[in-house]
């Protein structure tokens, strides 16, 4: 869970640690500043004046310089990390927004937000060598590991952009899922994991086949994504539910969902793979997460695989939550794999080698989870953008929520409440409502897909503009009907059944013919007109 919270700047976005771990970079786009956060001390110990909208860092693999992307000052500001001074600025073009350095420093490949390029920069000139176009909303970037290819999420092209760094020519175009907007690779390059805002996914590319292989879901509102220096997991800012997603790639599967800040965007993992850095943007700080307990959440039952990170584990002769010792599964000199025992509460995680005993972090029991509410019970077979709510109990953490077998996004989540949005389904029909937890799985709920209604008759279709005449409209699907208006103004109305409902025509201002509209949870149905006819004079 998270720890340990650092003020910063108004509305901080990117972040980048120097190679060492030492300090961390964090671009302030509200107070346009960037904060240096020493890292031994979680403390900010220095602030640096930028231009107008700082949206980003990259540091060189060196150190010796750190660049700042200023997207609203069209700038990139190189920074001398011994001094914390900006040393030049480099014109890149309004809307720039996401910086990578090669692995050798030589180039910094930034990308047009607001356009569709990437400017390429010199490093040791600090000047523009060359433009290469891309997709159009160009955000994320990243390098290869041998610095052959960097790749480019494009939101309004739906897809990731290879260039070829050699010649700096895009040589392949792979499509991701809607609106991707940034990305990471592994260690060894050989995957890519990019988070869509449209749907609330990660793409997972296999880069040798320049092809998506899986998606993950995960929250609503995804951004940062990075990658454990081991590779074993990916950590995922869902901005809307305040949450960090935490996907085992062994799996493809969310193992836990972690709640930090107000409205996280970036992230940044340690070189030791044991804490990170969240940027919570609408907070205006950096959380400390803890990440050498993966996950660090699990069922009263035990049974979670679980990840310990640390040093010197190779020859490790036990694991303990709290009293209760662990089964180890594997181990290296970094990390050991371990099934939870049965347990409850708190329980500290304490790996004994030969060298003695050590804590390496804390596991939380979750009890089971219950369901006792939802509403809207249905909505249309299509999916909608309303917002759904759960209630019950132990319902913090949730991993997914399930409406029969398609999965909702979660907008944001208590322990007593989950908001979920619904994607559509196969068919109408009721479906049955799974949430999954680190602590179990609840159902007991229905919810029910409603196809549009139908309307075949308006009768009358005719009456005063003083309205007041009551209309019978038939069709089918109706019994779902919320609303009925003449030209959008609200009618009263009855549901006598599936296929009738009765309506009053409200006054009208003018005489003519008006569009009747019944509105339902299946969507809304066009039913025809209704003529409004000048009141007889005296």
């Amino acid at each position: 869970m998270a720890g340990a919270v650092i003020p910063v700047g108004a509305l901080p976005q990117g972040i980048a640690l120097s190679p060492d771990g030492a300090r961390a970079y964090v671009a302030n786009r509200g107070s346009n500043t960037v904060s240096v956060i020493d890292t031994a001390t979680d403390t900010v110990s220095d602030t640096i004046p930028t231009g107008a909208g700082p949206s980003s860092v990259a540091v060189a693999p060196d150190g010796i310089r750190a660049y700042v992307v200023v997207a609203d000052a069209g700038l990139v500001s190189v920074v001398d990390t011994a001094t914390n001074a900006i040393i030049t600025d480099i014109p890149v073009g309004v809307g720039a927004a996401v910086a990578a350095i090669t692995p050798d420093g030589s180039r910094l490949y930034v990308s047009q937000q607001a356009g569709n390029t990437v400017t390429v920069i010199d490093t040791a000139t600090d000047t523009v060598t060359d433009t290469i176009t891309v997709g159009g909303g160009a955000t994320g970037v990243a390098i290869t590991p041998d610095g052959t290819r960097a790749y480019v999420a494009c939101f309004n092209s739906g897809a990731v952009f290879v260039i070829d760094t050699a010649t700096n020519t895009v040589v392949d175009t792979i499509t991701a899922g809607p609106v991707p907007i940034l990305l990471a690779l592994t260690p060894d390059g050989s995957r890519l994991y990019v988070t869509n805002v449209g749907n609330s996914t990660v793409s997972v590319i296999d880069t040798a086949l320049g092809a998506v292989t899986d998606t993950i879901g995960v929250s609503a509102q995804p951004r940062s994504v990075v990658v454990s220096p081991d590779s074993a997991h990916v950590y995922v800012a869902n901005s809307l539910p305040d949450t960090v997603s935490v996907i085992d790639t062994a799996t493809n599967t969310v193992v836990e969902n972690i709640g930090v800040g107000a409205g996280p965007t970036s992230i940044a993992v340690f070189p030791d793979g044991t804490h990170a850095y969240v940027v919570n943007a609408d907070a205006g700080t950096v959380g400390v997460l803890a990440t050498t307990v993966i996950p660090d959440q699990g069922s009263t039952a035990g049974g979670a695989t679980v990840t310990v990170t640390g040093h010197h584990l190779a020859n490790a002769t036990a694991v303990r939550f709290g009293a209760t010792p662990a089964a180890v599964t594997a181990n290296t000199d970094t990390s050991l794999t371990v099934t939870s025992p049965a347990g409850a509460g708190v329980a500290p995680v304490t790996v004994t080698t030969p060298g003695g005993t050590g804590f390496l972090g804390t596991f939380y029991y979750v009890p089971l989870p219950a369901l006792t509410g939802i509403s809207p019970a249905s909505g249309p077979v299509g999916g909608s953008d309303d917002e759904i709510v759960l209630t019950g109990r132990n319902l913090s953490g949730a991993i997914d929520v399930y409406f029969g077998v398609t999965r909702a996004v979660i907008q944001s989540v208590s322990d007593t409440q989950i908001t979920v949005r619904a994607a559509g389904a196969p068919g109408p029909g009721g479906v049955a409502v799974t949430v999954i937890t680190a602590g179990g799985s609840a159902g007991g709920l229905t919810y029910t897909y409603v196809s549009p209604s139908t309307v075949t008759d308006i009768s009358p279709n005719t009456g005063p503009t003083s309205g007041g005449t009551e209309v019978t409209i038939t069709g089918t699907g109706l019994a779902y009907t919320e609303q009925v208006t003449f030209n959008g103004i609200l009618a009263p109305f009855g549901v006598i059944s599936d296929t009738t409902v009765i309506a009053t025509s409200p006054p009208s201002g003018a005489p003519g013919t008006v569009d009747v509209t019944v509105i339902g949870r299946g969507g809304d149905t066009p039913s025809g007109g209704f003529t409004y006819v000048a009141d007889p004079d005296i």
